[in-house]
């Protein structure tokens, strides 16, 4: 199970730090991804941790970092330089490794947390 953790309403120029938590089993035999979800949009792969590494969707690139905490049971999203366009309800997801193709696909992903709400005003 996951649980994310995090959001909040913040202003343009913001930051914000998410977490999502793993109960039972550590992430490690896993990739690991955060997705975010827009009103009306299609959900879509922000960052994702992988054996193969680091990914980052293109429009936060520079801006949001992916980090684990050393026992591999939280994963964080550190979000920084917050837009508008930010807004959404942001999920991580896992799939064992080895069981995909793309990491930042969210129909490469098995596992799902509830969500948190991002919210970003100008």
């Amino acid at each position: 199970q996951l649980v994310e953790s995090g959001g909040k309403s913040v202003q343009t120029g913001g930051s914000l730090k998410l977490s999502c938590s793993a109960s039972g089993d550590t992430l490690v035999d896993y990739a690991v991804g955060w997705f975010r979800q827009a009103p009306g949009k299609e959900r879509e792969g922000v960052s994702c941790v992988s054996t193969s590494g680091l990914e980052y969707g293109e429009s936060v690139k520079g801006r949001f970092t992916m980090s684990n905490d050393n026992a591999w049971k939280t994963v964080f999203l550190e979000m920084n330089i917050l837009k508008p366009e930010d807004t959404a309800v942001y999920y991580c997801a896992a799939v064992p490794e080895g069981d995909y193709n793309e990491c930042l696909r969210p129909d490469e992903m098995d596992y799902w947390g509830q969500g948190t709400q991002v919210t970003v005003s100008s």
